[in-house]
């Protein structure tokens, strides 16, 4: 009998011991390894608040702001410090909210992780500056309630929409890929520059530690302010937009559909870009009425502000196309600057026609492109395309093509402008699947049509401009681009900008082509665009197209020193607007200001509207 009560003392014994063990241990794991119960008691006692940082304001190339930063507020509660007794009438004038309005800010789901009755969350977003004001004097009247201030950008002018861009609130998949940068309430760019430099211009955000007392109450700086970090601001991005000459470009173009893009090109910085019909700015900064306006944008399906034809519309090139065709038959030896060619009216091959103007026997590539001979250019290109044999066209239409993409067509140009589309140059494989061998396959009369810039040739205007760059350049680019650099050298742009590219033909043949250009203006099918003591080379085309047909111009001047190199492309324009708005741009820019005898040219050409063609 006593060795049945010493065995069950010894294993109650046992017992206890391994219960305190476990005890012990589970105590163990909360307080010395387990966290969570330490988050969530510094949850309680301590608050994180965000300092948010000022981003990086964006100037034109003469550091005239394109974009600055506006204060908005947002207003933040929390709730167990909020008095119930509080003048709900007085708060809910001062906001211009209502009643409803306040109770269900007030009260969200408290059962979600999103939202603490001790921690602070928003109550109110974008409030103006105007309530802010008002609301601020009567602040302390309404404990629990404080306001994040938060920057907002303005634009001091409504010029160049699609080139700024604009912010919008941080999305759950940008948050999820951004590596712990943002965080919900955050704001990003969102289109133009505001997105290709979202990293120089976003700066880096703060913290600031509160400690609070079981009520939730602030009682000062959380470990005397020693984990606080300061927001950096944003780098300023200045632009190679001359703001005097973007704000002419959009004067010239108000009331038509179409593009400009002006570029330096000896350094490929842009000078103006614009697509037309544009916005203001102004009515997508961050605040109430956003909403309203941005639906109002998106269902303009007519005009499509949002679409940025400078590198997003694929435009048949028309005539402009001519020029590289003889670079190309120069170049290869197929077609010579000297060469002649006859031309009654229209190139015939079997029962294919293709028209022509009435205009004197070509005897060189100047006078094909002065007079602009859709003959004289078809051959040229044939003569390529057959170099090796007329049943091989496959061989030719590589060695085109090839050079097209030194060209930087029929590819993206990698520009800082968001959205480029690379247009279209058709290859072999192309024409293969489009005339299989099957149906008879192709040869070099069944595409002779690109020799023109017609058929399947597409080009954006920002490379109809570089196209002009390259020939002012006699064969070299560099990469069009809107980032000139940083203020104060906080950074530098991207190196691919600087880098010189060769596009493959000797600089003799240039000058030919160059030569024509300068005829086209002087004698030729663009004398309109004539500027008295400027010497300016240029082309235009007519682009077919199912209604209206398009206008198109692209240049350089001077000749002997080129600071500016356009392209302009009016749709359902016919010929009658490109060469003239690329003459007075150019004018604007070499001289400052328009002769006097231009300004009738000016005044109706501002005037003219091409909106209701459809």
């Amino acid at each position: 009998m006593k060795d049945f009560h010493s065995d069950r003392t010894l294993y109650i014994q046992i017992f206890m011991l391994v219960l305190f063990a476990g005890l012990l241990a589970k105590a163990a794991q909360l307080q010395l390894f387990d966290n969570s119960y330490k988050a969530r008691a510094n949850a309680i006692a301590v608050d994180k608040i965000t300092q948010y940082p000022s981003r990086g304001l964006i100037y034109d190339r003469n550091m005239k702001v394109l974009v600055n930063n506006n204060p908005m507020y947002d207003l933040m509660v929390t709730y167990n410090q909020v008095d119930s007794e509080m003048d709900t009438a007085l708060f809910c004038q001062l906001l211009n909210i209502s009643n409803e309005k306040f109770n269900k800010n007030l009260n969200p789901n408290f059962k979600s992780n999103k939202y603490s009755k001790f921690k602070p969350f928003v109550f109110l977003k974008k409030i103006s500056a105007e309530t802010y004001a008002r609301f601020q004097e009567h602040l302390y009247d309404f404990p629990g309630f404080f306001v994040q201030i938060r920057n907002v950008r303005g634009y001091p002018h409504k010029n160049a929409p699609h080139v700024l861009g604009y912010i919008s609130e941080v999305n759950k998949s940008q948050i999820e890929k951004s590596d712990g940068v943002y965080e919900m309430r955050d704001y990003i760019g969102a289109s133009g520059l505001e997105l290709s430099y979202e990293k120089e211009l976003r700066g880096e955000k703060g913290q600031k530690w509160l400690l609070k007392d079981n009520l939730g109450r602030v009682v000062g700086a959380y470990k005397n302010g020693s984990l606080d970090t300061a927001a950096i601001s944003g780098k300023d991005l200045i632009t190679s937009i001359d703001l005097d000459l973007q704000t002419y470009a959009e004067q010239l173009m108000q009331n038509k559909r179409g593009s400009v893009v002006a570029i330096e090109p000896k350094t490929g910085e842009i000078l103006a870009i614009l697509s037309s019909p544009g916005y203001d700015p102004n009515l997508l900064v961050i605040n109430r009425n956003r909403g309203a306006a941005l639906q109002d944008l998106l269902g303009d399906t007519l005009n499509r502000p949002f679409f940025d034809r400078t590198v997003m519309a694929k435009y048949p090139p028309g005539s402009i196309f001519k020029t590289l065709v003889g670079l190309v038959g120069m170049q290869e030896g197929t077609w010579y600057s000297n060469k002649s060619y006859p031309c009654n009216g229209a190139y015939h091959y079997n029962n294919i026609s293709v028209g022509c103007r009435n205009h004197p026997r070509i005897r060189n590539i100047e006078m094909g492109l002065q007079y602009s001979c859709n003959s004289y250019f078809i051959a040229c290109l044939r003569s390529v395309i057959d170099k090796e044999s007329f049943y091989k066209p496959k061989v030719g239409l590589d060695l085109f093509v090839d050079y097209m993409h030194k060209f930087g067509l029929g590819k993206e140009l990698n520009t800082d402008l968001p959205y480029e589309l690379t247009g279209n140059i058709p290859t072999v494989s192309y024409y293969d699947f489009l005339y299989p061998k099957s149906k008879g396959g192709w040869k070099s009369p069944t595409i002779m049509s690109i020799g023109i810039g017609q058929g399947e040739i597409e080009m954006t205007t920002l490379q109809i401009a570089n196209l002009a760059a390259i020939i002012a350049n006699k064969g070299h680019y560099y990469i069009p681009h809107l980032g000139k650099g940083f203020r104060y050298n906080t950074a530098e742009i991207d190196e691919k900008y600087k880098q010189k590219k060769e596009v493959g033909i000797d600089p003799i043949h240039f000058e030919s082509v160059i030569d024509g250009m300068r005829r086209v203006v002087s004698a030729g099918t663009a004398t309109v665009a004539k500027i008295p003591g400027i010497d300016l080379c240029g082309k235009t085309g007519t682009s077919q197209n199912a209604g209206e047909d398009h206008s198109v111009f692209f240049g350089f001047a001077p000749v002997e020193d080129p600071k500016i190199a356009i392209a302009v492309y009016v749709e359902n324009a016919k010929y009658s607007f490109a060469a003239p708005i690329a003459s007075l741009i150019t004018e604007k820019y070499l001289r400052g200001n328009i002769m006097d005898w231009r300004i009738p040219l000016e005044e109706r050409l501002t005037k003219a509207s091409l909106l209701d063609t459809p």
